[in-house]
């Protein structure tokens, strides 16, 4: 399996971030128009939390709160899970699934370096497993591997 590094190095490691005190409708708007489902929270180079979907479904509208009126920091995930480029993708998401969350920030010598989601990992696990049944496949049919 790869390493993040590698992950990232096709992916890209373009990340989108808020500050704190941003509106979450602004935030709301930015997922929008990037068409990403999270955004981290930066205070400065420092991670501070990550804002979701599923914070705001949560925190936002379960609640009877107004997008407009409230700050990203009184309801974003404070609580955030880091990993570096060395992690594998199966650590990552051994890790994803156990902590239930769905996005993680990777960071190298205190900088951040990218993002990673489930989906990306999920990419990436079925894109190995289908490498390996081809492979498979070629080696029980008796085709030289590849």
């Amino acid at each position: 399996m790869k390493t993040i590094r590698q992950l990232l190095a096709t992916k890209g490691s373009t990340v989108w971030t808020v500050a704190p005190e941003a509106s979450v409708f602004d935030a709301l708007k930015l997922m929008a128009e990037k068409e990403v489902g999270a955004l981290l929270v930066m205070e400065g180079k420092r991670v501070v939390g990550v804002f979701s979907e599923r914070d705001y479904a949560r925190k936002v509208v379960l609640q009877g709160r107004l997008s407009k009126n409230t700050p990203v920091k009184d309801i974003m995930s404070t609580s955030v899970t880091k990993v570096n480029p060395e992690h594998r993708v199966e650590e990552c998401m051994a890790l994803m699934t156990d902590k239930r969350i769905r996005h993680l920030p990777v960071i190298e010598n205190g900088k951040l370096v990218g993002i990673i989601s489930i989906g990306d990992l999920v990419k990436e696990i079925m894109s190995e497993q289908a490498f390996l049944i081809k492979n498979l496949e070629q080696y029980i049919g008796g085709a030289p591997m590849g």
